[in-house]
């Protein structure tokens, strides 16, 4: 991919597609939203229209939002095209990178790629949007499976900036690399997993979700109260510190005795993994061992924990919850 601006299409025109489209636009790039169904003339104009519209409206919302300018609203929806797969064939010959948005229906997937397939370079990259499926489920359906790869974005993905990226082993690694450095181009944050059920962050949070959902259903507390111990216990440390890096400051070894506490009171779904039984073995306990899930030997750990406490006050700052000097001597 050049210097120069690449040229990036979106096939499947849905909530998905429509979000990374916007990602781009708003970030300065053309890109084309290829619709997939095939549609008699007035509704494809018809639906055009509303995609259209779709977009614009969420332009206005980050006006609204303070994000951006009515104007700069204006140019990025310059920046979109919308197609029908009828009339794509010449504009998939000219694309850089191919993202895959259609609906999670194995045999529309397959359908599209083969399309797909036919009328890109053979250097283009082909991205699948799928939360369903595995890069290595999909990638026989592409020819040249070298260029397949998975890029799950998380909604509202003009929003939000991480990207899942996963290869199979038939990627080529300057496909992921390439794939990677236009992403961060257009602000997103992408991280690199393998091919595994859940990605990261759907797996995490399908046990997040499933676990508050079960102390409603315990009666342990209000949905209410979860949720805000949720949103300024819970999220607040972890939007500073990444959850292995908390076991890291806490100490491996509190896990693995914490664990083994609630997995005797509660369940044995809260049994802790047999890697922190090793760390605990090996002395990597965290940063008072110098070693856990991370490597402190050669890091300024007051400087660096100076760094992140610095980061959470922003975030309480944000939230309006940073602790206020004789705060009590001011109520009433």
């Amino acid at each position: 991919m050049s210097a120069a601006l690449p040229q990036v299409s979106v096939v499947g025109a849905g909530r998905m597609g429509e979000g990374i489209a916007l990602s781009f636009i708003h970030a300065g790039l053309p890109v084309t939203l290829i619709d997939i169904k095939d549609r008699a003339e007035a509704e494809r104009r018809g639906y055009f229209e509303r995609v259209r519209n779709t977009i614009r409206g969420e332009l206005q919302t980050l006006v609204r939002l303070g994000l951006l300018q009515a104007d700069q609203a204006d140019v990025a929806l310059s920046r979109l095209t919308v197609q029908a797969k009828t009339e794509a064939s010449a504009t998939l010959g000219r694309c850089d990178l191919v993202f895959e948005a259609v609906p999670e229906v194995i045999a529309v997937k397959q359908q599209t790629f083969a399309w797909v397939s036919e009328h890109v370079r053979p250097e283009a990259i082909i991205a699948s949007t799928t939360s369903t499926f595995l890069v290595t489920e999909l990638a026989d359906m592409v020819r040249e499976p070298k260029r397949f790869v998975n890029a799950h974005w998380l909604n509202p993905a003009h929003l939000m900036p991480l990207v899942e990226v996963s290869r199979s082993d038939a990627t080529c690694p300057q496909v992921v690399e390439r794939l990677l450095q236009l992403l961060k181009r257009i602000g997103k944050v992408p991280v690199v997993c393998n091919p595994v059920a859940g990605y990261i962050v759907p797996r995490i949070q399908a046990l997040a979700m499933n676990e508050a959902a079960r102390m409603v259903e315990e009666g342990v507390a209000s949905a209410e109260d979860i949720d805000t111990a949720v949103r300024v216990g819970f999220g607040l440390r972890f939007s500073v510190l990444g959850l292995l890096e908390f076991i890291d400051w806490g100490g491996g070894d509190i896990l693995y005795y914490a664990s083994r506490y609630l997995s005797g009171a509660l369940s044995s779904r809260f049994e802790s993994p047999q890697v922190i039984a090793d760390n605990m073995q090996n002395g990597r306990n965290g940063l008072r061992d110098g070693q856990g899930f991370y490597d402190y030997r050669d890091k300024d750990v007051d400087a660096y924990k100076q760094q992140r406490l610095g980061e959470f006050v922003r975030k309480l700052e944000l939230s309006g919850l940073t602790p206020a000097f004789e705060g009590a001597l001011k109520q009433g």
